[in-house]
């Protein structure tokens, strides 16, 4: 099948993919360090990564396609973060800035089986994933030689750092192995270690998923702990600073896929703007873009916090009419911690008048919370 891997390499490229490796459905050796993981809950509450049935597949690749014979890793470009800092606007990370590549990916994953099914001359049993399975993605690429799991947890690959997508093919199908193994090149390097604002890349390499602000800003689904929220600093969806830093994304390219393109620049981030959101034009604006997973609620959830973090004095009578007017208490209790950030009379004043009339007892919490513990600003 030797000629037939070369081909599917080259089909690879050909659909965008610029990392391409083949190895065997082996079982991970690093399940033990995975499993540890879990059992230490630094999942969070992302439960689904620790069921019973996920945990055997993790284990187990067969289980997921009992006829595989051979997995295909890929690897594929996106642009580097193009951030503001400026107070008023959100930052996300940079992948969230191009359509969902789930979405983008789905059409090149099914051309190269159907490719392989035009080489062969036969239907092929397969299964393929992006971030969607029950499967240790970095694993099997590390394997695949794509790159070196690093400090940070991204995979990294010496030449073109880490703001890649993976993706893999389960093949009922024996493909000659493509894999070279890349050493582990971060050496006594700390810089992501020592810039991530929550701590959550510990000295042996654990990533506390539960403390990351792209598990918080997207994942955790209830209230960001009010202890992390001020080093959420103007994420609203995602987080790139451990890969920001890292020395090894100064050979990011710049010239990616074309169906990666960004339908977002950051000045459609205005924090005041997005606050305003209605459910209809949050749907309609971030129709086909991954934002759309943390919900509205999520999302303008983030937006509270980073306005909060602004501690601007103009944001207030954004904050007043979300406090008058939205539904969703998720929203209203953390725009009641913006409000207690920026602290001023004004900001107290309103929360004083809420409290009156508030009915949810976790954003009646929250509103004791800022009132017993402030000073004026």
């Amino acid at each position: 099948m030797k000629n037939l891997t070369k081909l599917v390499r080259e089909e690879a490229i050909r659909q965008g993919f610029s990392l391409v490796g083949v190895v065997l459905p082996d079982s991970p050796k690093s399940f033990p360090v995975y499993k540890s993981w879990v059992d230490a809950n630094y999942h969070g509450e992302m439960a689904y990564l620790a069921t019973e049935r996920a945990l055997g597949r993790r284990r187990t690749p067969k289980l997921i396609l009992p006829d595989c014979q051979s997995i295909l890793v890929l690897g594929i470009h996106y642009s580097p973060p193009v951030n503001k800092k400026e107070s008023e606007f959100g930052q996300i990370a940079a992948y969230a800035s191009n359509l969902d590549y789930h979405e983008v990916l789905k059409p090149k994953l099914q051309a190269i089986v159907k490719f392989l099914e035009k080489e062969t001359g036969k239907s092929l049993p397969n299964r393929w994933y992006t971030d969607t399975g029950p499967i240790l993605e970095r694993d099997l690429a590390q394997r695949a030689g794509l790159g070196w799991i690093g400090k940070n947890s991204m995979l990294i690959h010496p030449k073109v750092g880490s703001y890649f997508i993976l993706a893999e093919i389960f093949l009922g199908i024996q493909l000659e192995p493509i894999s070279s193994v890349i050493i582990d090149h971060c050496g006594t390097c700390n810089r992501c270690v020592q810039a991530c604002p929550t701590d959550c890349i510990l000295p042996d390499r654990t990533l506390d998923a539960s403390r990351c602000l792209s598990y918080l800003t997207i994942e955790k689904k209830g209230a960001i702990p009010p202890d992390l929220r001020s080093s959420v600093g103007n994420w609203i969806f995602g987080c790139d600073i451990c890969q920001q830093v890292c020395p090894w994304n100064r050979f990011a390219p710049v010239d990616v896929d074309p169906s990666f393109s960004r339908p977002f620049e950051s000045e459609q981030f205005v924090l005041e703007t997005e606050f305003s959101l209605s459910p209809q034009e949050f749907n309609k604006k971030f129709k086909g873009s991954p934002i759309k997973r943390s919900k509205r609620r999520g999302y303008l959830r983030n937006v509270a916090v980073a306005i909060g973090n602004s501690k601007e004095a103009d944001s207030i009578p954004a904050l007043a009419k979300v406090l008058q007017e939205e539904e969703e208490p998720l929203i209203r209790q953390h725009a009641t911690w913006a409000l207690g950030q920026i602290g001023n009379q004004e900001a107290l004043d309103l929360l004083q008048n809420a409290a009156k009339r508030e009915l949810n007892e976790k954003v009646l919490e929250e509103i004791r919370d800022v009132l017993n513990n402030s000073f004026i600003k």
